[in-house]
């Protein structure tokens, strides 16, 4: 069990960490986006179907979408996202614009990917085919949920080292780290691990569903079985605000919130307006509501789906934690940043141990001095990353063409220059060195906010932005950690015989 527990954490473990790290991050995704696009106005928190935004949208459609045969609403889940709003065919040409949730004002903001990109790399990561990165990530996940398993029965003492934390002891601090930041999350650890298998299921296990349904098409057909039509009728009638058409939809889900609306033949008596619920309750989510959009009668609720389909539901909404509060919202974070400083502790301890068996450890050999420099690498480059990512998006010219993706681009940028640095100097300096430059590029962030917009720190405490006062905040206490463990290791570093400060284990330790 211990052998196992040690590969099967070991083997996939820089893509776990970034799993984690990335998965993190998206706990906070709403409000990630809210930073990004600081045009935004500071209210711009509300997701009740009366805030001003869908009144606006309603004039905004009634005047350039005469015409059109279909408006689409897309409403933000908790104000990190705007009001977009399109339409299209017919005799109007295709359009959209962009509103402010908390004002209603068309809005131009910059254009960014904001927090979904982070949330969207922890499962689908970047520049590969889907399948492949949800196949590896699947594969991850599972090793994940073993190794949990095998940690518990290899632990004998796992209640006795949950009190148990020696600092700066070497090996032991090491050991006594990834044992807290095991036990102390567990039960999230197992919850997140088991969940994030069941929603790509079919993923690595397809064959019951293949077996059932050999063209994937016909899975879906009968899964998710196509609305009737309502065809215009060719006469006008007068239709019902979309305010109101997301009273009666929030009415008849019985609480959920409306997460978009599409209106079908506009302006005809036979318009018909489709509702989609957000995915922020736990239990059975709410299916698509076609109600008339002329009176708000039901014309057609989806069919409810079976136990399995609403249980593996249920388990993507625990994984995700949109059903959660604030307060909720940040045990998730806590706890998973526990889990990335498990799997980052872990990966640094094999290191760690293995040393103290070579032959001769000031002089290890090629593949020891690989992992140990792969370890800088995979875990401080991607944190110094997305500090450059949060950079980027202030410091970019807003009209610079696919803005939006010179921002990820930033990310890759500073994360390969950590890769390069990691593998070119000495261990020991480059733990130092890149841990240092992270520290120093999360505290530009909030004050390169502050230079480039009127949403700095005092301003945003003055105003009671507490979005903005909470992500220049997080932004300190990231650079603080960081570069407490550079000083760390630099003053262990001075205490190291120099015959051994080529290498960079024992500066860990």
């Amino acid at each position: 069990m211990a052998a196992l527990h040690t590969w099967v954490g070991l083997l996939p473990g820089w893509l776990l960490f970034l799993i984690f790290l990335f998965g993190t991050t998206a706990y906070f995704q709403q409000e990630i986006s809210r930073w990004m696009r600081p045009e935004m106005s500071a209210s711009a928190s509300s997701r009740s179907p009366s805030f001003p935004a869908l009144a606006a949208a309603d004039t905004l459609l009634r005047v350039r979408a005469t015409g059109a045969q279909e408006w689409n609403l897309s409403l933000p889940a908790r104000g990190g996202q705007v009001v977009r709003v399109s339409w299209e065919g017919g005799e109007a040409a295709e359009g959209k614009a962009t509103l402010d949730p908390a004002t209603g004002r068309e809005i131009t903001v910059r254009e960014t990917q904001g927090g979904n990109f982070l949330y969207r790399f922890h499962y689908d990561l970047y520049a590969m085919p889907r399948i492949w990165a949800r196949s590896l990530v699947s594969i991850a996940a599972l090793a994940m949920l073993v190794a949990i398993l095998s940690g518990v029965v290899t632990h004998k003492k796992i209640f006795a080292d949950f009190f148990t934390l020696r600092f700066w002891k070497g090996q032991r601090s090491w050991l006594d780290s990834h044992n807290v930041t095991a036990v102390l999350a567990l039960p999230f650890h197992l919850m997140i691990t088991y969940t994030g298998l069941a929603a790509l299921l079919f993923t690595i296990m397809p064959w019951a569903l293949d077996t059932q349904f050999p063209a994937r098409k016909a899975f879906n057909a009968a899964a998710y079985p196509d609305a009737p039509e309502f065809p215009a009728s060719g006469r006008t009638g007068a239709m019902l605000p979309p305010p109101a058409l997301a009273e009666k939809a929030e009415a008849l889900w019985g609480g959920g919130h409306l997460g978009g609306l599409s209106i079908d033949h506009p302006g005809d008596a036979n318009a018909t307006a489709s509702a989609y619920a957000l995915r922020d309750r736990l239990g059975r989510p709410s299916p698509r509501l076609i109600l008339s959009a002329t009176d708000g009668r039901l014309l057609h609720r989806a069919p409810t789906e079976g136990g399995a389909r609403a249980t593996q539901d249920v388990m993507i909404l625990l994984h995700l934690g949109t059903f959660a509060e604030t307060g909720l919202r940040w045990l998730y974070f806590v706890s998973g940043a526990l889990g990335t400083a498990m799997v980052g502790t872990g990966l640094v301890l094999w290191t760690v141990k293995r040393r103290q068996r070579l032959p001769d450890p000031a002089r290890p050999h090629f593949g020891f001095r690989l992992v140990e420099r792969l370890n800088i690498a995979m875990m401080v480059g991607p944190v110094a990353g997305i500090a450059a990512y949060f950079l980027a998006n202030r410091l970019l010219p807003l009209d610079v063409a696919l803005r939006d993706e010179w921002e990820i681009d930033c990310l890759f940028l500073v994360w390969g220059g950590g890769v390069a640095w990691a593998l070119a100097r000495p261990a020991a300096r480059a733990w130092i060195e890149t841990l240092a430059v992270s520290a120093a590029l999360y505290a530009l962030v909030p004050l390169v906010n502050s230079l480039t917009t009127a949403r700095g720190l005092v301003p945003s405490l003055i105003a009671g932005d507490w979005v903005f006062v909470g992500f220049d905040l997080m932004m300190f206490v990231a650079a603080g950690l960081l570069a407490l463990a550079a000083w760390r290791l630099a003053a262990r570093k001075a205490k190291v015989p120099p015959r051994r400060t080529r290498t960079g284990t024992e500066i860990m330790a």
